[in-house]
């Protein structure tokens, strides 16, 4: 059985990794997401919060499955004897820093996991989840970008936000 992990923060989840999401599955027996937790960044979601919109985005596809991690993506792919990462790349600029990723991955593997990179559909390509962060954050129309669910849950987070401003 092939096992591939598509990893990354998930901030929010949007159009442009669903597609990336239904492409592997269809090349793969089954696929993980794993939600990362990053050091790096300040999320808008907690972790929770998006493994339960990811849950929620991919409800019907049954051979995806939707996990957290913390830690080094090679110590994570080691413990569940996953060899395949898979990545999606909008334009050029993308690729120089995923070609990095990648061979740091397979060099600190021992060449035990290989990365999969995924074109992603032209229709997404300008997706980013910190574009749709920041139109969110100014009540911009983001239906193009995310599903209703998780557009109404940014709407809500960024409501609280400028409530709690009022005090």
């Amino acid at each position: 059985m092939k096992t591939a992990v598509y990893p990354g923060s998930f901030d929010p989840i949007t159009y442009g990794h669903l597609d990336i999401i239904k492409r592997a599955a269809s090349m793969f027996d089954k696929v993980i997401v794993a939600v990362m937790c990053n050091s790096a960044k300040t999320p808008l979601f907690t972790l929770d919060e998006r493994v339960k919109m990811i849950k929620e985005s991919v409800t019907g596809i049954d051979n995806v499955v939707v996990e957290s991690f913390s830690g080094l993506l090679i110590d994570y792919c080691k413990k569940e004897d996953i060899h395949i990462v898979i990545r999606g790349l909008r334009a050029i600029t993308d690729f120089e820093y995923e070609l990095q990723i990648a061979q740091t991955n397979k060099e600190l593997s021992h060449n035990e996991v290989d990365t999969v990179f995924l074109t992603t559909n032209i229709k997404y390509s300008y997706l980013s989840s910190s574009v749709v962060r920041e139109v969110a954050s100014y009540k911009g129309d983001i239906s193009p970008c995310v599903s209703d669910f998780v557009a109404k849950a940014m709407y809500k987070k960024f409501e609280k936000d400028e409530n709690q401003g009022d005090v």
